[in-house]
């Protein structure tokens, strides 16, 4: 039995890091006034030790941390 976890978006894909990500529901940022829109797409992703998250930095915010279940890959 592999003990290796694979981390998968919303839809089932396999995401690793460097891929891209695009969001399928609008969501508010913790500690920000920013709000990110379904659809807005999310590039050079980071794995983490969690499979639920994933880590990115968009121009807005640095170190933006996403649940799996709220993104697709593209």
């Amino acid at each position: 039995m592999s003990d290796t976890l694979i981390t998968v978006d919303a839809f089932g894909n396999t995401l690793t890091s460097g891929d891209t990500v695009q969001l399928t529901k609008e969501l508010a940022v913790k500690g920000t006034k920013v709000v990110l829109k379904k659809g807005t797409k999310v590039k050079n992703i980071r794995t983490t030790d969690d499979i639920e998250e994933i880590t990115a930095n968009i121009p807005e915010i640095k170190g933006l941390v996403l649940r799996t279940e709220f993104v697709k890959k593209v």
